[in-house]
């Protein structure tokens, strides 16, 4: 029986994921919620909303992987090489 109550918490745990709220006053925390889970009450008292969160990616440009970032790479470093060399004579 107490087997299949952590099995069961185990899947509990698994459905949860870690979302932003954020309030009238701004502002924002996280918390590990359910994704049915649209207000929360924040620590002020006032109910928070679900803010979907910007992510900030950087691609690899050494990798050759993306050319796009592979070429900016390029074109930034060559202006950089002009830039020590003049600065430099």
């Amino acid at each position: 029986m107490r087997q299949r109550k952590n099995k069961l918490k185990t899947k509990m745990q698994l459905m949860l994921k870690i979302r932003d709220f954020k309030c009238p006053d701004g502002h924002i925390k996280e918390y590990f919620v359910s994704d049915d889970i649209e207000l929360i009450r924040c620590e002020c008292g006032k109910d928070a909303k679900k803010v979907i969160s910007p992510i900030r990616s950087v691609l690899d440009p050494i990798s050759g992987d993306f050319a796009g970032a592979t070429m900016k790479w390029a074109r930034d470093r060559e202006r950089k090489i002009k830039q020590e060399q003049k600065a430099n004579s």
